[in-house]
């Protein structure tokens, strides 16, 4: 299993990067890409045919799922159109939300079941998609958001932290993992930031500590916040690897 960052900028698109996005391909299977946010369609054109990849969701934040809509006019319009619809999961809502963004009217929802199969997550419960198994965690921060622990066909574990607020369940689904990829929204000054939103850096190697992940990459950075800053606060928590997701980088699980 292999992560290519199409994008990793937090909250918004960055000078440099996309929004949220990550391609997960394993030799001779159908890719994967995790979240898509603002920017991750043209991001993907680089690297993979749009027509043919599945798509998980964290949760339904803009940042995070509202580059759909183009991958829709792709797979529609493009001179040579998707054959086969694909597989689209996500939170209660998925649909409606991307089929909202979609419409062309306003106060209308269009029917996105032309071009993927909309599946949810619950909670725990563990899914094949392709030859991964990925189990949802649902974590802490203000919609339907799920952390997901996501394991390959040579039983190596990715783990993505979605974006949350420090609470055990992130933990539980970074043990022992391979790879945390981890959220890193915010310096460590709890009275500057809203609580139970995003984490840190300090958080950040906290959970991964906590967790025993045997490497940890910071995602999830907006451009407000010096990248140098979190790192630094994640280094004084977490002694393993340490690594920063930045567009076009390859991790190999």
């Amino acid at each position: 299993m292999r992560v290519t960052v199409l994008g990793s900028s937090g909250s918004v698109v960055g000078p440099e990067s996309a929004a949220s996005g990550y391609l997960l391909t394993v030799d001779g299977h159908q890719p994967v890409v995790l979240d898509f946010g603002p920017g991750v369609l043209g991001a993907l054109q680089r690297v993979h045919d749009p027509n043919d990849v599945t798509v998980m969701l964290s949760h339904l934040h803009a940042d995070h799922c509202l580059d759909l809509p183009g991958l829709l006019v792709w797979r529609r319009y493009h001179p040579v159109p998707a054959s086969v619809k694909v597989a689209l999961w996500g939170p209660d809502g998925t649909g409606t939300r991307i089929g909202a963004a979609s419409s062309e009217y306003a106060g209308q929802v269009d029917d996105i079941s032309d071009t993927f199969d909309v599946h949810h997550w619950a909670d725990g419960d563990t899914v094949d998609i392709g030859p991964l198994s990925v189990t949802p965690h649902r974590v802490l921060h203000p919609p339907e958001t799920y952390g997901l622990r996501i394991v390959g066909p040579d039983d190596r574990v990715l783990a993505f932290s979605g974006d949350t607020a420090e609470c055990d369940a992130v933990v539980d689904l970074a043990r022992d993992a391979d790879v945390f990829l981890c959220e890193a929204s915010w310096t460590h000054a709890p009275d500057e930031r809203p609580p139970g939103l995003h984490l840190s850096g300090t958080e950040a190697g906290r959970i991964a500590a906590r967790a025993g992940a045997k490497s940890l990459v910071l995602t999830h950075i907006p451009p407000w916040t010096p990248v140098e800053d979190v790192v630094a606060e994640a280094k004084a928590e977490y002694d393993g690897p340490l690594d920063v997701a930045r567009p076009g980088r390859v991790f190999g699980i």
